[in-house]
């Protein structure tokens, strides 16, 4: 079982690396030429926004990520989409602005992924004390069972946040598909040339979960292993 779960675990590397590899591969390929466009992210962000009647949400220069904060109420995005011009920075622009959208119109699967990523906080922060706490029982204890139950707890615990991040691709394809491209496409933003580049970028943007999916399932095949030994 050792040996299934061994090789389990370096197909879902090998997975969990892909999507992301892909991913940065399209975001690098696109944000050249840097000055493709006549303005940046930023402020397309800001003019989108204020199109929808959205003028409260903020557009702000992150280093943690290009993201929509529902908490803040912020489209965030970092330094070179923020500042730079180039298709990558405008496309990924609009993809966040999709989310404030989703977020404004009150969306349904948006509010539960919110919901469910408020509640998914507490697993983590209860496996990361299970790593800790299984080492420390099992000495004083001198037996493996308390361990062994509390190592179950956790691998059930590190699931919640994974649902919590499978729950989110169809948001994030809404918000590329269903919003950001139309808005693209309908205010005639993109160049002619731009608009597959464009589609590619945003697929990149909506898979970017993926990888994080995979990576929390792999942590979870970690503890299974675990588990056996």
């Amino acid at each position: 079982m050792s040996i299934l779960l061994l090789a389990g675990m370096g197909v879902l590397a090998l997975l969990s690396w892909w999507p992301s590899w892909w991913v940065n591969q399209v975001i690098a390929r696109h944000s050249q030429p840097a000055d493709r466009y006549p303005f940046s992210g930023g402020d397309l962000a800001r003019y989108l926004l204020d199109k929808h009647a959205l003028p409260h949400i903020s557009v702000e220069i992150t280093q943690e990520g290009d993201h929509y904060d529902p908490k803040d109420r912020s489209v965030r995005l970092s330094p070179a989409n923020f500042s730079g011009r180039s298709l990558t920075a405008i496309t990924i622009a609009a993809h966040e602005v999709g989310h404030a959208l989703q977020h404004a119109e009150g969306d349904p699967a948006f509010l539960r992924r919110q919901e469910m990523v408020e509640r998914s906080a507490w697993g983590q922060r209860v496996a990361g004390w299970l790593v800790v706490a299984i080492p420390v029982v099992t000495l004083l204890e001198k037996q493996p069972a308390p361990a062994l139950i509390m190592l179950v707890v956790g691998v059930l615990t590190m699931a919640v946040p994974l649902i919590a991040q499978l729950s989110n691709l169809p948001i994030e394809f809404d918000a590329s598909f269903k919003r950001a491209l139309p808005m693209l496409q309908q205010g005639g933003w993109l160049n002619k040339a731009d608009k597959q580049s464009a589609r590619k970028i945003l697929r990149a943007a909506a898979l970017t979960y993926v990888a994080q999916a995979l990576s929390s399932l792999l942590n979870v095949f970690k503890w299974l292993r675990g588990l056996k030994m």
